[in-house]
């Protein structure tokens, strides 16, 4: 695939070459892609673009409010079955406080029928075509809710002015309706290239036929079978998981070349070659919005099927889709190789934009490095350097979150520094945040609930309602202290008064100091920590220069003028993650406890009363 792109593809050094070896990246029927793995050396900064330019500055033309993704699930979000209100429902409800926010779009989970409908996160694809609308795999309604709950989500979001991001997973099927018996050659797992057996061909039972019996035709009359796929994950004959190329078939060239070559996932992998395919993918496209008032896509796996096919997907969107060209589509390519991640986006003519894995990495490790932790190489060949206008940062994911195959653990104490700058730099895409360090996640199983940004969720509310206000302007760097770094935004008359920001965070427990140049029309003001964490007030010289305080707790302060317009907004925010009731519940049965032991006590001390001898 490097050659595809026109890529150098220097040989692996000796440790990669191993790991690469040894590294088990297919894991059958777990609903995850692959791990995090360098393909090639990461460059150093210096060899790296410089997206840094001169940004708005106060006498320019108005900016548009700087635009903000949140993704609206996790993992292990509950099923609608066992809530109270579907998921679809809660996040309709959430809506007015998320925008208000500075949310402007959602991504949600993937709303087609999967082969465990009541269960299913989704990615464990059925049927394309059915929303939650239809009797299939043991339910109407999707784990997520009702097509009409889902309809009711995105007429909510479109009048708040938020767009909904459609994840769409077009690179495998599951949940067959009947199966078939054909020919197969068995391949290694690690090298989808070298087939085992001494190439033998055998006959399996693979499930392969799609009738989608439950929809009747309705939308879409297309059945499928083995002729639509190019390989399958279990044979049924012989009650075998392993790798299986159907017999006739080649996988595509034009795909990652990882394990040899990355065409097959998971489950009946779809041959995007076919023609039958093909039309599918552009026929559902184009009827999506016709059914939801959506402003975009998530495309998952991308890494798995045919490049040209992509290529073609997004032409077919903004030629023969109502308002395809407006939408925002971002796809879900697992490579820490920025080099390649650009040529990608390149090559489909910039029109989407990549998640930036190599920033996932970089916040994982030096978090958890601690205070061994360098500061300075947190932006170290990241893919908002090569492409800061196609690029979707993030912290968190349902991929990377505990207990998943691409699991890449944020430190908690890092977390506020991580979505720091994520959302508050200039030239870093578009910032994603996570579901679970909003409100919360059940990682840990159903019982037992892992609270949001350890406790203090808003705090992260407060950084999003600042990205709002205050993050625009031209930007300053001060990213040459291994323990320290900090950096201001001069910010823009069209928002929040014309405010700017500084923000500075630290790796050490002892209190840190930068002096930051903000901008000399803020001489004379004073400023104070927005995110309430480091107490006191710093005043802009007449040179438009401050020296800015961070907490003594490997802390992260965020300084913004006392008088910036927005300020009271933003101090007292509360946020309420409380949305499954579960602080609430805490709180009554603390009180209950309480009010049980005072009655305990008063009965004790009545009973005491009563035997003390009368002196």
């Amino acid at each position: 695939m490097s050659t595809f792109l026109s890529l150098p593809n220097p040989p692996l050094p000796p440790p990669l070459a191993a790991l690469s070896r040894a590294a088990t990246r297919q894991e059958p029927s777990s609903g995850h892609s692959t791990n995090i793995r360098p393909l090639r050396h990461r460059l150093p900064p210096s060899s790296c673009p410089n997206p840094l330019i001169l940004l708005s500055a106060p006498s320019d033309p108005l900016p548009k409010q700087n635009e903000t993704i949140f993704q609206s699930f996790e993992w292990y979000t509950p099923p609608s079955s066992t809530t109270p209100k579907s998921h679809w429902s809660l996040l309709t409800t959430l809506l007015p406080s998320l925008s208000q926010l500075g949310i402007t779009k959602i991504w949600i989970p993937p709303a087609c029928k999967a082969a465990d409908a009541k269960n299913g996160n989704g990615y464990d694809i059925y049927d394309l075509w059915d929303l939650g609308e239809f009797e299939q795999k043991g339910s109407t309604p999707t784990k997520w809710g009702s097509k009409a709950q889902l309809e009711e989500l995105c007429r909510v979001a479109e009048g708040r002015g938020v767009k909904v991001l459609f994840d769409a997973v077009l690179n495998h099927k599951t949940g067959a309706d009947y199966k078939e018996r054909v020919k197969a050659k068995k391949v290694d797992p690690l090298d989808r290239n070298r087939e085992l057996d001494g190439g033998e061909v055998r006959e399996i039972e693979s499930w392969t036929g799609f009738t989608f019996p439950g929809r009747g035709g309705r939308y879409s009359g297309r059945e499928w079978d083995r002729r639509h796929f190019t390989g399958v994950d279990w044979d049924d004959l012989t009650r075998e998981k392993g790798v299986w190329k159907l017999g006739g078939k080649e996988w595509c060239v034009d795909v990652d070349e990882e394990v040899g070559n990355y065409d097959f996932l998971m489950f009946a992998d779809v041959d995007h070659r076919h023609p039958d395919v093909q039309q599918d993918a552009f026929d559902w496209v184009k009827w999506l919005p016709t059914q939801l008032k959506i402003g975009g896509l998530r495309l998952d796996a991308i890494k798995h099927y045919s490049f040209q096919f992509q290529k073609r997907l997004l032409r077919h969107i903004d030629d023969n889709v109502e308002k395809g060209k407006d939408w925002f589509i971002v796809g879900e390519y697992w490579r820490e190789d920025s080099e390649f991640l650009a040529k990608y986006i390149e090559y489909m003519d910039h029109r989407i934009s990549l998640f930036d894995v190599p920033l996932c990495s970089n916040l994982s490790k030096i978090s958890m490095a601690g205070e061994r932790g360098d500061l300075r190489d947190l932006f170290k060949d990241a893919l908002c350097l090569w492409k800061p206008n196609n690029v979707v940062t993030f912290v968190v994911n349902h991929d990377t979150q505990q207990g998943q195959s691409l699991e890449t653990p944020v430190a908690p104490w890092f977390l506020p520094h991580a979505y720091t700058l994520i959302l508050l730099r200039a030239n870093t895409g578009v910032p994603c945040v996570f579901w679970s360090d909003l409100y919360g996640s059940f990682a840990s199983g159903p019982s037992s609930f892992i609270p949001p940004m350890s406790g203090n969720p808003t705090l992260l509310a407060r950084l999003i309602l600042i990205r709002k206000l205050y993050a625009y302007g031209t930007q300053h760097d001060l990213f040459s202290h291994q323990h320290c770094v900090g950096f201001t935004r001069e910010g823009h008359s069209a928002h929040g008064g014309g405010a700017g920001l500084a923000a500075v965070m630290g790796n050490q427990w002892g209190l840190s100091k930068l002096k930051m140049y903000v901008g000399k029309h803020h001489s004379g003001e004073k400023w104070i920590d927005f995110l309430r964490v480091c107490p006191g007030e710093v005043m802009i010289d007449d040179e438009g220069w401050g020296e800015f305080l961070v907490s003594g707790s490997r802390g992260c302060s965020v300084w913004v003028s006392e008088t910036a317009e927005g300020k009271d907004e933003v101090i007292n925010l509360k946020f309420n993650s409380d949305i499954y009731g579960i602080e609430a519940e805490m709180n009554r049965r603390q009180s209950m406890f309480e009010r049980r032991q005072y009655e305990i006590e008063s009965m004790s001390r009545r009973a005491l009363a009563i035997n003390l001898p009368t002196v």
